[in-house]
């Protein structure tokens, strides 16, 4: 940056450099979430600049950057001004944010509480527009074998295979099965259908002496514990 540049300011400069300016003369926390979009896509349209644009977008998601977490290439790339390039940039960016998150909550290797169990899964399941099934095998002394998705559904639910998770625990000589499930609505309120699994598997796994340790539901705001809340 040459003398001229340092002496005009940065209200002087166009409004799509000026967040790479605030950020260097201010730090990053200086900067509002629509500032930091318009970093990383770069520019703007004929109509609009980088600030103006991720203004919009953002307003398009209530201001919420975990709802813009969930927009897919093919959802950013209908803003004009957006291409794929841009839209993959903002999906990117948010998801190294999501890991950073989840590094500095390190997972266990011991599950201790449904808490461990959350810390492991949370990565896996929030943010989906989906349910998903998992399960966590654990061994002697609640020790973590592994985790393994069970199966993938729709909106409201996923068909999960008794047989399947059985198959998984015996091949991995698991004693205990923590079972791990999504709400992509946000609701925490397990259903009948969610009860009447747990108590099937629960049921099976006896005979198998294989304990069916927990049930989570997770959202995107926090997670049930079945065991917590008394239900198995």
């Amino acid at each position: 940056m040459n003398s001229y540049e340092t002496k005009i300011g940065i209200k002087s400069w166009a409004e799509e450099d000026r967040p790479r300016e605030k950020l260097s003369a201010q730090g990053r926390r200086a900067l509002t979430d629509a500032e930091l979009i318009a970093i990383l896509i770069g520019s703007g349209s004929r109509d609009e600049t980088a600030v103006e644009l991720s203004k919009r977008i953002l307003h398009h998601y209530d201001n919420d950057l975990n709802k813009l977490g969930k927009a897919s290439i093919n959802e950013l790339s209908n803003f004009k001004g957006i291409g794929e390039a841009k839209a993959i940039s903002i999906i990117a960016a948010l998801e190294i944010g999501r890991r950073r998150n989840d590094f500095e909550t390190k997972p266990a290797d011991v599950i201790g509480s449904s808490r461990d169990a959350y810390n492991i899964m949370r990565r896996h399941l929030v943010d989906l527009n989906h349910e998903e099934f998992w399960i966590i095998l654990t061994g002697r002394s609640q020790k973590v074998l592994t985790k393994e998705l069970v199966s993938k559904g729709g909106l409201s639910e996923t068909v999960v295979d008794p047989k399947i998770i059985f198959g998984m625990a015996l091949q991995h000589q698991a004693s205990g099965i923590i079972l791990i499930h999504n709400h992509p609505s946000g609701s925490l309120k397990p259903s009948q259908n969610d009860i009447h699994l747990t108590k099937r598997l629960a049921d099976a796994g006896k005979i198998l002496g294989i304990n069916i340790l927990d049930h989570l539901i997770i959202s995107d705001t926090g997670y049930l514990s079945f065991g917590d809340e008394g239900i198995i």
